[in-house]
């Protein structure tokens, strides 16, 4: 970078560094084109660094060593900025014939950052009509800033990360798994997020199908097996209440898996068979039920409430005694407070849902099932940058021991 830093002469419209009233000029038009230009001049600067250790310094013909000569310029583009700039870039021959490669040239023509940054602006939000009013500088000079090129670019990023999303291995324990789909037009995503010991929340994995069936749930779970997840560890199940959820998951990892239906698919499920005068009473009741810390209280309270129901409302009361015991797992294992309310309900998993759901928005129509995966392992990814741990996680390490002596007692039930 010694070779031009005295050289007041531009290349390409870039601004010479150390012309403080052309620094100044660019400044009038925002620190971004500054920043742009600079990073022109900077280049411009290698380059010239590439040519002068194969043709030595400029104007001076009979350097001792060299290998080649200057060969003119020639139109090329570059990655700066987000997007790809129109430059000059110089060429050297060899002495013998033959192009010689700047390697300078080969850094800044990368297109990972130029596919890194239309992804994370798309992914943030920004249509592919409008990518072009983010990028630095204007989209003046650049060379892909339509809207086909961009959704072109966007979905080779989304094909990279839906890869590795399903492709990373599960290295860890997880004591929880929380399962459900998401609506994406006409097709489900299933997914499955685990909990560790620490409390992290982590999007395990996903499979596509047109309903919540048995086949793609036993499917999901075989996979996530093939990648790292342990089958002998007991561990808690928090499902919405599908038959085939449940059907899968016992099927899978047997007597290890407890099963908790989430509270709060219960309860819509019950209020949905309820006239609008009756739902309210009812929902305060179920409530005050699922908060009893005693596990036989609440049946009680529960089994109370089914029979109030049976006379007037007898599909409200059967959609309540259905897997009511399920529903109390966590009551069962006298699980800790702010914990037990976590892990009452589905709620983590829907949350990581909607965010996925809110970053991918602007799309409505999935033509088939590979795009809405690709679209839903993009929105899992971006979703878990903000994960927090759950509330009650200090308390986790309670709930290991229980589900360990849970499963132990059960064994020896079943050997006896």
């Amino acid at each position: 970078m010694k070779v031009y830093q005295f050289n007041n002469k531009s290349v390409n419209g870039s601004i010479e560094i150390t012309n403080s009233e052309l620094l100044y000029a660019k400044a009038q038009n925002g620190l971004l084109e500054l920043s742009l230009s600079l990073g022109l001049e900077v280049m411009r600067m290698m380059l010239e660094e590439d040519v002068a250790c194969y043709a030595g310094p400029k104007s001076k013909h009979k350097t001792a060593g060299r290998t080649g000569y200057r060969h003119g310029t020639e139109k090329t583009t570059v990655v700066m900025g987000g997007k790809k700039v129109r430059v000059d870039r110089p060429r050297v021959r060899a002495l013998d014939g033959g192009e010689l490669p700047l390697e300078t040239l080969g850094l800044f023509q990368s297109e990972d950052p130029l596919n890194q940054a239309i992804l994370t602006k798309l992914l943030a939000g920004v249509s592919t009509r409008k990518y072009a009013r983010t990028m630095e500088g204007g989209a003046a000079n650049s060379v892909c800033a339509s809207k086909s090129e961009v959704s072109r670019r966007f979905i080779e990023g989304m094909e990279i990360q839906m890869k590795e999303f399903f492709t990373r291995k599960i290295d860890q324990d997880y004591l929880v798994i929380m399962i459900d789909g998401l609506e994406l037009g006409k097709m489900t995503i299933l997914a499955a997020m685990g909990i560790d010991s620490g409390g992290k929340k982590r999007v395990l994995g996903i499979a596509e199908g047109g309903s919540e069936n048995s086949t793609v749930v036993k499917g999901l779970l075989q996979d996530l097996i093939d990648r790292g997840l342990t089958t002998d560890q007991p561990r808690l199940y928090v499902l919405d209440g599908g038959k085939a959820l449940h059907k899968a998951v016992k099927d899978t990892f047997g007597k290890t898996a407890l099963i908790q239906r989430c509270q709060v698919h219960k309860k819509r499920n019950v209020l949905s068979y309820l006239p609008e005068s009756a739902q309210t009473k009812v929902s305060i009741a179920m409530t005050m039920a699922y908060r009893e810390f005693d596990f036989e209280t609440a049946k009680k309270k529960l089994l109370a409430i089914a029979s109030d129901l049976e006379y007037k409302y007898p599909k409200a009361a059967a959609s309540l005694l259905e897997g009511l015991e399920e529903t109390l797992t966590i009551n069962r294992l006298k699980v800790p407070g702010v914990l037990r309310e976590t892990l009452s309900s589905t709620n983590p998993m829907e949350s990581a849902n909607s965010a996925c759901r809110g970053i991918i928005r602007r799309v409505s129509n999935f033509r088939d099932g590979e795009m809405a995966l690709r679209f839903a392992a993009a929105g899992f990814i971006e979703a878990e940058r903000g994960f927090r741990r759950i509330k009650g996680y200090r308390q986790l390490p309670v709930l290991s021991v229980m589900l360990a002596d849970e499963c132990s007692d059960t064994a020896v039930i079943k050997s006896a």
